[in-house]
């Protein structure tokens, strides 16, 4: 596995696209994508105005569509820098490519027009991908739950040692929170829409003059417009700009995954520090420069990291929603070019690291065992002290019994002896009835930890998953 490659190393570049996130989702959001889509919107504009009974001819239309990617960055690049305006910049470029067509690019069109409608693009791309990651992770952790569903292993609540659960199951909690997120992120790709053609503030003045004062012929170009950029339709209402409250709730989705991914994250950091379970470790990989023997979970920490970016982003995506000024403010725009690539980049990249960790989850039964195994006799308890009850005893005596066994075995483990509980409890006469060794069992201590497991994969998950065929492309684990 080769580390990327930086061509240029007096300048520096987003590790999120060299080093982090995947070729699809930065080819989504690279120049060439976004630039040519922005003669995609230009042309769906000028398609509509034609069909509705504007003087722009065939020829034109041609012209247009020979030219969607024949982009000289260079020409945009120099316009800009006289301009001081992206979308004029393009369009002067995309005019010289298309001189026949030159007087009626953009025609009534504002910028937001052009750079509203692709992000939107964008963003419904964005979320087609990551929606079929998440699948992707949930496809492969299904599988690994029902491998391990019978593998009991130690509960932990407040990070205490708690009554055992299984890995299967454990697993399964991981799942649940990736269903969520592959509602949300299902449920803000259906309702996107198109900005569609609103005009400098939203009120579509400039297509009531270009075709004469009539409304019905406006608000079919809207209808053509949103259904050529593969919207089902457009906002009712826009300022000069789509609400960005539609960012910030998408970003949220977003920020929804990486709060799954970070959880996960940290259980598999402190699993691994237990001995329980470990990340897919390479053959020649390094854990530690100065120590040799290391093991890091390092792709479980990479994914906590880049979580905790996107979780810092949608605040950002929340104020610039929050502080836009009645029909709009440019203040929007920094922010938006920021978070909104960036976000998909790193929601990208976590999912694929778990989609890794995900195939190729390591499970340790000597240490699952030997943790279980410590503690074995206090999770018994309960168990002990109801059978000891049902064999003739007195409960409180009993109970009594048992807690100072059990604050005993406690000390001896803390000066570091093994736990000598079962050794207390089988000397004590109060429990010569009771067969302990059936009493700690662990595998009847998992109550319906198996069942549950299969029920939940058979059901919620194989649900989920059919109504989300899609599966995200099988992505290279740069570093």
């Amino acid at each position: 596995m080769q580390p990327p490659v930086n061509q240029d190393r007096d300048r520096w570049e987003n590790p999120l696209a060299s080093r982090y996130a995947s070729a699809e989702m930065t080819g989504l959001w690279s120049d060439n994508h976004r630039y040519s889509l922005w003669r995609r919107v230009w042309l769906a504009l000028a398609e509509s105005e034609a069909e509705l009974g504007l003087p722009i001819s065939a020829g034109q239309l041609a012209e247009m569509r020979a030219h969607l990617d024949t982009i000289d960055f260079a020409k945009a690049a120099d316009y800009e820098r006289r301009m001081r305006h992206d979308v004029f910049a393009h369009l002067h470029a995309f005019a010289d490519d298309c001189p026949a067509a030159r007087p009626i690019i953009h025609l009534g069109a504002t910028s937001a027009y052009v750079t509203d409608n692709t992000d939107l693009v964008l963003i419904r791309e964005s979320l087609d991908l990551v929606a079929a990651r998440l699948a992707t992770v949930i496809e492969r952790l299904a599988a690994c739950a029902l491998a391990t569903k019978d593998i009991v292993c130690l509960g932990r609540t407040h990070l205490q040692p708690a009554q055992p659960t299984t890995i299967g199951k454990r697993l399964c909690l991981w799942i649940h929170d990736l269903l969520l997120d592959l509602e949300e992120v299902t449920h803000r790709r259906k309702l996107l829409r198109a900005r569609g053609v609103k005009g400098t503030t939203g009120t579509q003045a400039s297509f009531l003059e270009l075709f004469g004062g009539d409304h019905a012929r406006v608000r079919r170009l809207d209808e053509l417009v949103a259904a050529k950029l593969g919207f089902h339709s457009s906002y009712e209402v826009t300022g000069q700009t789509y609400t960005r409250k539609v960012d910030s709730q998408v970003v949220t989705a977003l920020s929804g995954v990486s709060e799954s991914c970070h959880k996960a994250g940290n259980d598999l950091r402190l699993a691994a520090a237990w001995g329980e379970l470990e990340e897919p470790f390479e053959k020649d990989q390094v854990g530690s420069s100065a120590m040799p023997y290391k093991r890091n979970p390092m792709r479980a920490e990479r994914m906590c990291g880049l979580a905790r970016y996107v979780m810092g982003l949608a605040v950002t995506a929340g104020q610039t929603a929050a502080t836009q000024w009645l029909e709009r403010t440019l203040d929007d725009s920094a922010p938006r070019r920021l978070v909104l690539p960036q976000a998909f980049l790193a929601t990208d990249a976590q999912l694929v690291i778990y989609a890794n960790i995900a195939g190729g989850l390591v499970v340790l039964p000597g240490g699952i065992r030997k943790n279980l195994e410590a503690h074995l006799p206090f999770l018994a308890s309960e168990k002990i002290l109801m059978a000891a009850t049902t064999a003739g005893g007195d409960r409180q005596t009993l109970h009594e019994a048992l807690r100072t066994h059990s604050h005993a075995a406690t000390a001896r483990i803390r000066d570091g002896y093994d736990n000598d509980l079962a050794d207390r409890l089988a000397a004590d006469p109060l429990f010569a009835d009771v067969d302990l060794a059936a009493a700690m069992k662990a595998e009847d201590l998992a109550g319906r930890s198996a069942e549950q497991v299969v029920e939940f994969v058979d059901g919620a998950v194989r649900t989920a998953l059919a109504d989300c065929p899609a599966r995200g492309p099988e992505a290279v684990l740069k570093v």
